[in-house]
């Protein structure tokens, strides 16, 4: 079974991800294989810096991604440009992947996808699980973590589809305004209705 982990910024997915780790399920992070595929010597990163220029890059020659952000941010073109150059890269490396945990034998995948809902990535996956707060818990949080200012985070949130219409097409959702144990055993739950086990 493929299993979507996905939530919005600041939900709580990256705890719920710690959580099926430690269980052992193996877990495909899609932002980890973001930054991956954008590093020096890998065909997108030649792509970025042959369509954007090299004044994106640090002295290391790195790609900065504030540089390339602030191109990007007001430009829908040129962001349009550079997810046709990233996406299918990160999608072709997360299957990789997958065909790796699948010929290792596991039963179960999850893919922690964060725009799952925003990309339209539904057939990707067999299940898809929602890490859910409420939107001035996410607010807070955002605020708490980043440091963000008030407008920054509400910006933020914004431009991700809101938790509440997520809620529709998810197949199980995790409530997060509660402890990480509250959180722990409704992951258990889910699990065992899903005749999820852990690996051997």
């Amino acid at each position: 079974m493929l299993i979507g982990l996905t939530g919005g910024i600041a939900s709580g997915k990256s705890s719920v991800s710690a959580m099926l780790k430690k269980i052992g399920h193996p877990v495909i992070d899609a932002d980890q294989i973001a930054r991956e595929v954008v590093e020096q010597g890998e065909t997108a990163y030649r792509d970025i810096v042959s369509h954007f220029g090299h004044h994106i890059l640090d002295e290391q020659g790195n790609i900065e991604r504030k540089k390339l952000g602030a191109i990007i941010f007001d430009n829908e073109q040129e962001r349009q440009v550079l997810n046709q150059i990233v996406h299918p890269a990160v999608r072709k490396r997360m299957q990789q992947k997958k065909d790796y945990y699948v010929n290792e034998g596991y039963q179960t995948i999850i893919f922690d996808i964060p725009l799952l809902y925003e990309s339209n990535l539904f057939h990707l996956v067999d299940k898809v699980l929602l890490v859910y707060v409420d939107p001035d818990v996410q607010f807070n949080r955002l605020e708490k973590r980043d440091q963000a200012g008030k407008e920054d985070a509400q910006r933020r949130i914004k431009s991700q589809i809101p938790l509440k219409e997520k809620r529709k097409r998810a197949d199980a959702i995790i409530d997060n305004n509660g402890s990480l144990d509250e959180t722990r055993q409704q992951l258990e739950i889910i699990l065992q209705k899903w005749n999820v086990d852990p690996p051997r």
